[in-house]
């Protein structure tokens, strides 16, 4: 690897300006393809199960059963990636989900719960590997681009967004004219987007970011904080890995408590379905659409001051909606929600890749997806409860409650003058 970039130090820099560009462009059209697949599927999982079952308290567990997927597999990939690279790790992450979605597509039309759910699971271990994919762009560039080339790839997830629920119905009037459930036509969207995507990765993931990110390492060691490997219990006292975990953390458990039980709340009032999905399609568009936004204010500002900004904007989104039940308030505050969540999501992302070294990184960044999909988990769990004994205001403002955590923590991280030291711009 260390020939390919030998040389002055400014041809160097030229060929790692177009690998990172490349890598980046990649895993952009990546994240694109898997997550049309991956909220074609979301938007009929719950349908399913309650179609599989007979019964209506059934139509949470596929979403439970797929975000266990997304724990698990982000336990896999983190133990593995370090192994097989990160382009062999994404690739086989999205040809388990190709496998899944057969699996799923199989069980519904073979009427199987079991089936169904065992294919959730691995489309869930292909989402985790995806969503990793994140930090594969990050490695690739030094700490005064990493915010960037985050939102660059957490923009990929746009397309999906828009992409994915509209294939939904042509999808299942094809599985209906071809003789099956209309509900399994939706898994197919995820069959053909992560065969492709599986095919970019393997095709155009070259070099592989991991040896990227170790001769960056090597030949601007300023840019890492330290050259050996700690293990992951040392790495997770530092402070720097505690705010960004926490951040993306809570920052998963502030946006999901609200946006999984909004569409409850809207129902309970007689909104009609369409008002229902205009609010989590604005919900949608302020998580995603704004990333490149993101990205440049993590750069320019600094990791915390945006952590700042998002665990504000959450609070004040979480504080809206309490007592809304209207469409328009209930639109404007699931957007607000969905912006500050993508404001603490890719600083907090960017500023735990500034604390690791390259072997340190995909363990690592394993483990902090892990609690990131089991706090999403437990979420939905806990807002129902919530819901359910305090209803919707009581529950938002517990949500408002809980993003004091990165809001106090990253205060705490600015004031101390805990900021990356990054070299100047390529």
């Amino acid at each position: 690897m260390a020939g390919n970039f030998s040389g002055k130090r400014e041809k160097n820099v030229k060929d790692f300006n177009r690998i990172a560009r490349k890598i980046t462009i990649v895993l952009f059209l990546s994240q694109s393809l898997s997550s049309a697949g991956f909220i074609a599927a979301f938007t009929v999982n719950a349908l399913v199960g309650v179609d599989l079952s007979g019964q209506k308290a059934m139509a949470g567990v596929p979403g439970a059963v797929y975000v266990l997927g997304q724990a698990f597999g982000a336990l896999v990939w983190g133990l593995s990636m370090e192994r097989i690279g990160r382009r062999g790790g994404l690739a086989l992450g999205q040809v388990l989900g190709v496998i899944g979605s057969v699996i799923a597509m199989g069980a519904v039309v073979g009427r199987s719960l079991p089936l169904f759910l065992m294919g959730l699971v691995l489309v869930g271990m292909a989402r985790s590997a995806v969503d990793l994919g994140r930090f594969a762009a990050a490695e690739v560039h030094l700490p005064s681009e990493r915010g960037r080339a985050i939102s660059h790839v957490v923009l990929g997830s746009t397309v999906g967004a828009i992409f994915g629920p509209l294939l939904v119905g042509p999808t299942g009037t094809l599985a209906q004219w071809a003789g099956f459930s209309e509900l399994a036509g939706p898994y197919g969207v995820g069959f053909v987007g992560l065969i492709l995507a599986a095919i970019l990765i393997f095709a155009g993931l070259r070099p592989d970011p991991r040896d990227v990110g170790r001769e960056l390492a090597r030949l601007y060691p300023e840019s890492v904080p330290w050259q050996g490997t700690r293990s992951l219990a040392e790495i997770v006292r530092q402070p720097g890995v505690i705010v960004a975990m926490v951040s993306v953390v809570f920052a998963q458990m502030v946006m999901m408590v609200p946006m999984s039980i909004t569409s409850v709340h809207m129902k309970a009032f007689h909104h009609p379905l369409s008002a229902v999905s205009l609010v989590i399609s604005a919900h949608t568009l302020g998580m995603f659409a704004f990333s490149i936004l993101s990205g440049r204010m993590t750069d320019r500002w600094g990791r915390g001051q945006v952590i700042i900004l998002g665990a504000v904007v959450m609070m004040v989104s979480c504080l809206m909606a309490a007592p809304s039940t209207g469409l328009v308030a209930l639109m404007v505050a699931l957007f607000l929600l969905g912006l500050g969540w993508n404001f603490a999501y890719v600083a907090g992302s960017t500023l735990l890749a500034d604390q690791l070294s390259p072997g340190e990184r995909a363990k690592t960044q394993g483990f902090n997806d892990l609690m990131l999909n089991l706090t999403s988990a437990a979420s939905q769990v806990v807002s129902g409860v919530v819901y359910a004994v305090g209803g919707y205001g009581v529950m938002a403002l517990a949500a408002a409650a809980a993003s004091l955590a990165p809001l106090a923590l990253a205060i705490w991280w600015q004031a101390s003058g805990r900021r990356i030291s990054t070299p100047p711009q390529r």
